[in-house]
Protein backbone atom coordinates (compact mmCIF):
# COMPACT_ATOMS: atom_id res chain seq x y z
CA UNK A 1 0.00 0.00 0.00
CA UNK A 2 1.04 3.57 -1.15
CA UNK A 3 1.33 5.85 2.22
CA UNK A 4 1.17 9.62 1.05
CA UNK A 5 3.70 12.17 2.00
CA UNK A 6 1.37 14.06 4.26
CA UNK A 7 0.60 11.33 6.13
CA UNK A 8 3.88 10.14 6.83
CA UNK A 9 4.66 13.65 8.25
CA UNK A 10 1.81 12.89 10.72
CA UNK A 11 3.03 9.69 11.62
CA UNK A 12 6.55 11.44 12.23
CA UNK A 13 5.09 14.08 14.07
CA UNK A 14 3.27 12.03 16.23
CA UNK A 15 5.72 9.68 17.24
CA UNK A 16 8.04 13.21 17.73
CA UNK A 17 5.17 14.29 20.45
CA UNK A 18 5.34 11.03 22.02
CA UNK A 19 9.24 11.25 22.81
CA UNK A 20 8.83 14.65 23.81
CA UNK A 21 11.04 15.58 27.08
CA UNK A 22 9.64 17.20 30.29
CA UNK A 23 12.53 19.40 31.11
CA UNK A 24 13.24 21.59 34.18
CA UNK A 25 12.76 25.03 33.46
CA UNK A 26 16.17 25.98 33.81
CA UNK A 27 17.36 22.67 31.97
CA UNK A 28 17.05 23.67 28.69
CA UNK A 29 16.86 27.26 28.62
CA UNK A 30 19.79 29.34 27.30
CA UNK A 31 21.11 31.65 30.50
CA UNK A 32 18.97 34.96 30.01
CA UNK A 33 21.59 37.55 29.38
CA UNK A 34 21.90 41.25 28.45
CA UNK A 35 21.83 40.27 24.58
CA UNK A 36 17.86 39.85 25.29
CA UNK A 37 16.87 42.98 27.20
CA UNK A 38 16.11 44.81 24.43
CA UNK A 39 13.57 42.31 23.28
CA UNK A 40 12.21 41.57 26.07
CA UNK A 41 12.78 44.58 28.07
CA UNK A 42 8.85 45.19 27.58
CA UNK A 43 7.81 41.96 28.94
CA UNK A 44 9.21 43.15 31.92
CA UNK A 45 6.37 46.04 31.83
CA UNK A 46 3.38 43.90 31.82
CA UNK A 47 3.38 43.59 35.74
CA UNK A 48 2.92 47.41 36.06
CA UNK A 49 -0.90 47.58 34.35
CA UNK A 50 -2.64 46.01 36.94
CA UNK A 51 -5.54 44.35 35.05
CA UNK A 52 -4.88 41.10 35.63
CA UNK A 53 -6.68 38.73 37.84
CA UNK A 54 -4.46 37.50 41.20
CA UNK A 55 -4.46 33.99 39.28
CA UNK A 56 -0.78 34.90 38.23
CA UNK A 57 0.29 34.10 41.80
CA UNK A 58 0.46 30.52 40.87
CA UNK A 59 3.21 31.20 38.80
CA UNK A 60 5.35 32.86 41.77
CA UNK A 61 4.20 30.55 44.54
CA UNK A 62 5.48 27.20 42.45
CA UNK A 63 8.95 26.12 44.21
CA UNK A 64 10.08 23.99 41.18
CA UNK A 65 8.37 23.13 37.76
CA UNK A 66 8.13 21.24 35.17
CA UNK A 67 7.49 22.28 31.66
CA UNK A 68 6.96 20.33 28.36
CA UNK A 69 10.07 20.70 25.43
CA UNK A 70 10.32 19.13 22.09
CA UNK A 71 12.69 18.00 20.09
CA UNK A 72 13.97 20.42 17.38
CA UNK A 73 12.41 18.60 14.52
CA UNK A 74 8.94 19.17 15.84
CA UNK A 75 9.99 22.67 16.95
CA UNK A 76 10.69 22.90 12.94
CA UNK A 77 8.43 21.46 11.72
CA UNK A 78 5.86 23.54 13.70
CA UNK A 79 7.65 26.65 12.57
CA UNK A 80 6.93 25.28 9.01
CA UNK A 81 3.51 24.47 9.15
CA UNK A 82 3.12 28.66 9.73
CA UNK A 83 5.23 29.79 7.00
CA UNK A 84 2.95 27.53 4.74
CA UNK A 85 0.08 30.27 5.06
CA UNK A 86 2.25 33.40 4.72
CA UNK A 87 4.66 35.28 2.56
CA UNK A 88 6.95 35.76 5.57
CA UNK A 89 10.09 33.11 5.68
CA UNK A 90 9.22 31.60 8.94
CA UNK A 91 12.78 29.66 9.30
CA UNK A 92 13.78 27.50 12.29
CA UNK A 93 17.32 27.79 14.03
CA UNK A 94 19.06 27.63 17.33
CA UNK A 95 18.72 31.01 17.43
CA UNK A 96 14.81 31.17 17.11
CA UNK A 97 14.92 27.98 19.46
CA UNK A 98 16.87 30.18 22.48
CA UNK A 99 13.72 32.52 22.15
CA UNK A 100 10.90 29.40 22.17
CA UNK A 101 12.73 28.25 25.40
CA UNK A 102 12.65 31.95 26.88
CA UNK A 103 8.81 32.80 25.61
CA UNK A 104 7.68 28.60 26.85
CA UNK A 105 9.85 28.46 30.05
CA UNK A 106 11.34 31.75 31.35
CA UNK A 107 8.80 34.00 30.63
CA UNK A 108 5.12 31.63 31.03
CA UNK A 109 3.67 34.34 33.49
CA UNK A 110 3.95 37.02 30.69
CA UNK A 111 3.08 34.90 27.72
CA UNK A 112 -0.10 33.91 29.38
CA UNK A 113 -1.04 37.82 29.97
CA UNK A 114 -0.34 37.90 26.30
CA UNK A 115 -2.64 35.43 25.26
CA UNK A 116 -5.16 37.37 27.54
CA UNK A 117 -4.40 40.88 25.83
CA UNK A 118 -3.97 39.13 22.03
CA UNK A 119 -8.35 38.64 22.35
CA UNK A 120 -8.24 42.32 22.77
CA UNK A 121 -5.86 43.65 19.96
CA UNK A 122 -5.57 40.74 17.23
CA UNK A 123 -8.69 41.29 15.84
CA UNK A 124 -7.87 45.19 15.43
CA UNK A 125 -4.54 44.23 14.21
CA UNK A 126 -5.75 41.59 11.51
CA UNK A 127 -8.85 44.18 10.65
CA UNK A 128 -6.06 47.05 9.84
CA UNK A 129 -3.30 44.27 8.55
CA UNK A 130 -5.99 43.20 5.49
CA UNK A 131 -6.75 46.55 4.82
CA UNK A 132 -3.44 47.75 3.81
CA UNK A 133 -3.51 43.71 2.17
CA UNK A 134 -0.21 42.71 4.02
CA UNK A 135 0.74 39.22 6.13
CA UNK A 136 -1.59 38.91 8.57
CA UNK A 137 0.79 37.15 10.74
CA UNK A 138 2.96 40.89 10.71
CA UNK A 139 0.36 41.18 14.01
CA UNK A 140 2.56 38.75 16.53
CA UNK A 141 5.58 41.96 15.78
CA UNK A 142 3.49 43.99 18.47
CA UNK A 143 4.49 41.26 21.15
CA UNK A 144 8.23 41.29 20.22
CA UNK A 145 7.51 45.68 20.69
CA UNK A 146 5.34 46.16 23.21
CA UNK A 147 3.99 42.19 24.65
CA UNK A 148 0.87 43.83 23.78
CA UNK A 149 1.11 46.77 26.72
CA UNK A 150 -0.30 49.92 24.98
CA UNK A 151 1.18 51.90 27.66
CA UNK A 152 4.78 50.64 27.36
CA UNK A 153 7.75 53.38 27.06
CA UNK A 154 10.90 51.44 26.58
CA UNK A 155 14.60 53.03 27.69
CA UNK A 156 15.10 54.55 24.17
CA UNK A 157 11.71 56.51 24.25
CA UNK A 158 9.96 54.43 21.99
CA UNK A 159 6.23 54.12 22.97
CA UNK A 160 2.87 52.33 22.64
CA UNK A 161 1.65 49.16 20.99
CA UNK A 162 3.89 49.11 18.16
CA UNK A 163 7.15 51.26 20.24
CA UNK A 164 6.90 54.44 17.73
CA UNK A 165 9.49 57.29 18.71
CA UNK A 166 8.43 60.76 18.85
CA UNK A 167 9.89 61.63 15.15
CA UNK A 168 8.81 58.95 13.75
CA UNK A 169 5.09 59.48 14.84
CA UNK A 170 5.27 62.70 13.21
CA UNK A 171 5.67 60.89 9.64
CA UNK A 172 2.74 59.34 10.08
CA UNK A 173 0.59 62.03 11.55
CA UNK A 174 0.31 60.84 15.16
CA UNK A 175 -0.18 63.60 17.46
CA UNK A 176 2.51 63.88 20.19
CA UNK A 177 1.89 66.91 23.24
CA UNK A 178 2.29 66.89 27.07
CA UNK A 179 -1.19 65.36 26.89
CA UNK A 180 -1.73 63.51 24.44
CA UNK A 181 0.19 60.77 22.69
CA UNK A 182 -1.23 59.04 19.99
CA UNK A 183 1.46 56.51 19.46
CA UNK A 184 -0.49 55.03 22.56
CA UNK A 185 -3.38 54.55 20.94
CA UNK A 186 -4.82 51.34 19.59
CA UNK A 187 -6.41 51.83 16.66
CA UNK A 188 -4.31 55.10 15.07
CA UNK A 189 -0.68 53.36 15.88
CA UNK A 190 -1.28 50.45 14.14
CA UNK A 191 -3.03 51.47 11.25
CA UNK A 192 0.78 53.55 11.62
CA UNK A 193 2.56 50.90 11.77
CA UNK A 194 1.11 49.46 8.66
CA UNK A 195 1.58 52.20 6.43
CA UNK A 196 5.17 51.71 7.84
CA UNK A 197 5.53 48.04 7.09
CA UNK A 198 4.41 48.44 3.63
CA UNK A 199 6.71 51.08 3.27
CA UNK A 200 9.64 49.09 4.41
CA UNK A 201 8.54 45.76 2.63
CA UNK A 202 8.62 48.72 -1.07
CA UNK A 203 12.42 48.75 -0.21
CA UNK A 204 13.72 45.93 0.12
CA UNK A 205 10.52 43.42 -1.04
CA UNK A 206 11.76 40.76 1.24
CA UNK A 207 9.53 40.67 4.86
CA UNK A 208 12.65 39.11 6.96
CA UNK A 209 14.60 42.80 5.83
CA UNK A 210 11.53 45.26 6.42
CA UNK A 211 11.29 43.80 10.06
CA UNK A 212 14.69 44.02 10.79
CA UNK A 213 14.12 47.96 9.26
CA UNK A 214 11.20 48.21 11.49
CA UNK A 215 13.76 47.54 14.75
CA UNK A 216 16.61 49.27 13.44
CA UNK A 217 15.82 51.37 10.52
CA UNK A 218 16.28 51.01 7.01
CA UNK A 219 19.95 52.41 6.58
CA UNK A 220 21.07 50.08 9.27
CA UNK A 221 19.69 46.94 6.98
CA UNK A 222 21.40 48.62 3.62
CA UNK A 223 24.34 48.92 5.05
CA UNK A 224 24.70 45.37 6.30
CA UNK A 225 23.77 44.64 2.99
CA UNK A 226 26.20 46.34 1.53
CA UNK A 227 29.12 44.57 3.90
CA UNK A 228 28.00 41.40 3.11
CA UNK A 229 28.49 41.69 -0.38
CA UNK A 230 24.91 42.85 -1.82
CA UNK A 231 23.35 39.24 0.20
CA UNK A 232 19.80 40.17 0.63
CA UNK A 233 19.30 37.08 2.81
CA UNK A 234 18.71 38.34 6.29
CA UNK A 235 20.85 35.04 7.85
CA UNK A 236 23.55 35.63 5.58
CA UNK A 237 23.61 39.42 6.45
CA UNK A 238 22.84 38.94 10.28
CA UNK A 239 26.63 39.26 11.65
CA UNK A 240 26.95 42.83 9.97
CA UNK A 241 23.28 44.13 11.76
CA UNK A 242 23.35 45.58 14.89
CA UNK A 243 22.80 43.64 17.65
CA UNK A 244 18.76 44.25 18.47
CA UNK A 245 18.13 43.57 14.89
CA UNK A 246 19.87 39.85 15.36
CA UNK A 247 17.73 39.26 18.01
CA UNK A 248 14.68 40.60 16.20
CA UNK A 249 13.69 38.62 13.56
CA UNK A 250 14.23 35.07 15.49
CA UNK A 251 11.93 36.57 18.51
CA UNK A 252 9.25 37.56 15.95
CA UNK A 253 9.51 33.95 14.51
CA UNK A 254 9.45 32.09 18.36
CA UNK A 255 6.71 34.84 19.22
CA UNK A 256 4.54 33.37 15.98
CA UNK A 257 5.24 30.08 17.12
CA UNK A 258 4.26 30.62 20.78
CA UNK A 259 0.93 32.36 20.53
CA UNK A 260 0.08 29.48 17.67
CA UNK A 261 1.16 26.22 20.24
CA UNK A 262 1.11 27.88 23.79
CA UNK A 263 -1.25 25.29 25.06
CA UNK A 264 1.19 22.54 23.64
CA UNK A 265 3.81 23.85 26.77
CA UNK A 266 0.75 24.19 28.87
CA UNK A 267 0.97 27.54 29.31
CA UNK A 268 -2.97 29.03 30.24
CA UNK A 269 -4.74 32.10 28.90
CA UNK A 270 -4.29 35.02 31.66
CA UNK A 271 -7.40 37.33 30.93
CA UNK A 272 -7.68 41.38 32.02
CA UNK A 273 -9.91 41.95 34.55
CA UNK A 274 -11.75 44.31 32.00
CA UNK A 275 -12.30 44.21 28.28
CA UNK A 276 -13.23 46.77 25.51
CA UNK A 277 -16.32 44.24 24.58
CA UNK A 278 -17.53 45.51 28.23
CA UNK A 279 -17.04 49.38 27.86
CA UNK A 280 -18.13 51.90 26.47
CA UNK A 281 -17.62 55.93 25.83
CA UNK A 282 -18.47 59.16 27.32
CA UNK A 283 -17.43 62.73 25.59
CA UNK A 284 -15.77 64.59 28.04
CA UNK A 285 -16.44 68.86 28.11
CA UNK A 286 -14.21 70.06 30.61
CA UNK A 287 -10.95 69.39 31.63
CA UNK A 288 -10.63 66.55 34.71
CA UNK A 289 -8.69 63.84 35.43
CA UNK A 290 -7.85 60.80 36.57
CA UNK A 291 -6.81 60.49 40.22
CA UNK A 292 -10.76 62.11 40.00
CA UNK A 293 -12.86 60.08 38.15
CA UNK A 294 -11.21 57.17 39.71
CA UNK A 295 -12.32 58.69 43.32
CA UNK A 296 -15.91 59.56 42.58
CA UNK A 297 -16.85 56.17 40.40
CA UNK A 298 -14.87 54.16 42.41
CA UNK A 299 -12.55 52.65 39.28
CA UNK A 300 -8.82 51.68 40.05
CA UNK A 301 -6.67 54.16 38.29
CA UNK A 302 -5.07 51.69 36.42
CA UNK A 303 -8.06 50.19 34.87
CA UNK A 304 -8.85 54.19 33.45
CA UNK A 305 -5.23 53.96 32.40
CA UNK A 306 -5.16 51.07 30.32
CA UNK A 307 -8.61 52.11 28.88
CA UNK A 308 -7.28 55.66 27.63
CA UNK A 309 -3.63 55.12 27.33
CA UNK A 310 -3.69 57.93 24.78
CA UNK A 311 -3.52 60.69 27.55
CA UNK A 312 -0.41 61.43 28.99
CA UNK A 313 -0.12 62.42 32.86
CA UNK A 314 -3.54 61.01 33.88
CA UNK A 315 -5.19 64.40 33.00
CA UNK A 316 -7.94 65.09 30.08
CA UNK A 317 -6.98 68.26 28.66
CA UNK A 318 -9.36 70.93 27.09
CA UNK A 319 -8.61 70.38 23.18
CA UNK A 320 -11.54 72.77 22.13
CA UNK A 321 -13.52 69.96 21.51
CA UNK A 322 -15.53 66.96 23.59
CA UNK A 323 -12.87 64.35 23.99
CA UNK A 324 -13.54 60.87 24.30
CA UNK A 325 -13.37 59.02 27.55
CA UNK A 326 -13.38 54.81 27.76
CA UNK A 327 -14.88 53.74 31.06
CA UNK A 328 -16.41 49.95 32.32
CA UNK A 329 -19.88 49.93 30.39
CA UNK A 330 -21.46 49.65 34.30
CA UNK A 331 -20.20 52.83 35.12
CA UNK A 332 -21.46 55.36 32.27
CA UNK A 333 -24.80 55.56 33.87
CA UNK A 334 -22.45 57.06 37.37
CA UNK A 335 -20.35 59.08 35.39
CA UNK A 336 -23.55 60.80 33.92
CA UNK A 337 -25.27 61.30 37.00
CA UNK A 338 -21.89 62.81 38.37
CA UNK A 339 -20.33 64.57 36.07
CA UNK A 340 -20.58 67.95 36.67
CA UNK A 341 -19.33 66.94 40.25
CA UNK A 342 -16.45 65.85 38.25
CA UNK A 343 -15.59 68.40 36.27
CA UNK A 344 -16.22 70.78 39.25
CA UNK A 345 -14.08 69.26 41.06
CA UNK A 346 -10.48 70.94 42.21
CA UNK A 347 -7.68 69.46 40.72
CA UNK A 348 -4.60 69.59 43.43
CA UNK A 349 -1.27 69.97 42.29
CA UNK A 350 1.47 68.87 44.24
CA UNK A 351 3.88 71.49 45.52
CA UNK A 352 7.57 71.75 47.10
CA UNK A 353 6.59 71.25 50.63
CA UNK A 354 4.11 67.84 49.22
CA UNK A 355 7.51 66.72 48.09
CA UNK A 356 8.77 66.69 50.86
CA UNK A 357 6.51 65.58 53.01
CA UNK A 358 6.88 62.58 50.98
CA UNK A 359 10.41 62.12 51.57
CA UNK A 360 12.27 58.77 53.00
CA UNK A 361 9.13 56.50 51.06
CA UNK A 362 9.67 53.45 50.40
CA UNK A 363 6.34 52.29 49.41
CA UNK A 364 6.88 49.86 46.37
CA UNK A 365 10.29 49.97 46.19
CA UNK A 366 13.46 47.41 46.59
CA UNK A 367 16.28 48.40 48.69
CA UNK A 368 20.06 48.35 48.10
CA UNK A 369 22.73 49.13 49.82
CA UNK A 370 25.84 51.58 47.58
CA UNK A 371 28.96 51.55 48.21
CA UNK A 372 30.63 55.39 48.05
CA UNK A 373 32.73 55.61 45.20
CA UNK A 374 35.38 58.25 44.56
CA UNK A 375 34.22 61.72 43.58
CA UNK A 376 30.93 60.85 44.56
CA UNK A 377 28.44 63.31 45.99
CA UNK A 378 24.52 62.99 47.00
CA UNK A 379 23.37 64.86 44.27
CA UNK A 380 25.01 62.71 41.89
CA UNK A 381 24.11 59.22 43.59
CA UNK A 382 20.71 60.92 43.52
CA UNK A 383 20.28 61.41 40.46
CA UNK A 384 21.50 57.96 39.38
CA UNK A 385 19.18 56.51 41.38
CA UNK A 386 15.95 58.14 40.96
CA UNK A 387 15.75 59.71 44.30
CA UNK A 388 16.38 63.33 45.85
CA UNK A 389 19.24 64.06 48.91
CA UNK A 390 16.27 64.70 51.40
CA UNK A 391 15.10 60.77 50.69
CA UNK A 392 18.87 59.86 50.94
CA UNK A 393 19.24 61.46 53.98
CA UNK A 394 16.56 60.07 55.76
CA UNK A 395 17.51 56.84 54.76
CA UNK A 396 20.54 57.22 56.06
CA UNK A 397 20.47 59.59 59.28
CA UNK A 398 23.96 59.58 59.75
CA UNK A 399 24.56 61.01 56.25
CA UNK A 400 26.00 64.05 56.00
CA UNK A 401 27.61 65.91 52.44
CA UNK A 402 30.64 64.62 53.67
CA UNK A 403 30.88 61.19 51.58
CA UNK A 404 33.60 58.91 52.45
CA UNK A 405 35.11 56.27 50.00
CA UNK A 406 34.07 52.76 50.63
CA UNK A 407 31.12 53.64 53.02
CA UNK A 408 27.68 52.12 52.61
CA UNK A 409 24.58 54.02 51.90
CA UNK A 410 20.69 52.70 52.08
CA UNK A 411 19.10 53.38 48.72
CA UNK A 412 15.32 52.35 48.03
CA UNK A 413 14.75 52.34 43.99
CA UNK A 414 11.59 51.33 41.95
CA UNK A 415 11.60 48.84 39.90
CA UNK A 416 12.94 50.39 36.99
CA UNK A 417 15.97 51.47 38.36
CA UNK A 418 16.42 48.23 40.07
CA UNK A 419 16.49 46.53 36.91
CA UNK A 420 18.99 49.16 35.39
CA UNK A 421 21.36 48.32 38.11
CA UNK A 422 20.86 44.87 37.27
CA UNK A 423 21.60 44.97 33.70
CA UNK A 424 24.92 47.28 34.08
CA UNK A 425 26.32 45.22 36.90
CA UNK A 426 27.20 48.36 38.70
CA UNK A 427 30.04 47.21 41.04
CA UNK A 428 29.07 49.52 44.00
CA UNK A 429 26.16 47.67 44.69
CA UNK A 430 26.09 45.37 47.92
CA UNK A 431 22.57 44.03 47.91
CA UNK A 432 18.51 44.21 46.52
CA UNK A 433 17.25 41.49 48.25
CA UNK A 434 14.41 43.59 50.22
CA UNK A 435 11.62 44.44 48.94
CA UNK A 436 8.22 46.55 50.30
Amino acid sequence: MVISSIFRQNIVLILLLLVCTIANGNDRVNPYNKNLNSILESFNELENLHIFPDSTSKFKNTVKEVYPTFPDLVYEYKVAAIGKLSPIDFDYNPRVRRYIDIYSIERREQVSQILGLAELYFPLFDEMLDKYHLPLELKYLAVVESALNPLAVSKTGAVGLWQFKINSARMFNLTVNSYVDERMDPIKSTEAACQYLQYLYKIFNDWDLALAAYNTGPGAVRNAIIRANGETNFWKIYDFLPEAAQNYVPAFIAAAYIMNNASNHNIEIIKPIITYTKTDTVMIAKPTDFTTISKELDIPIEIIRFLNPVYRRDFLPDLGKPITLWLPANKIEPFLKKEQAIYNTKIDKVNFHDVLANSGSTDGKIKVQYKVKSGDYLHKIAIGYGCTIDDILIWNPTADDNLSKGEYLTIWVDKKVYQRIQENSVDSLKTGTNQQ
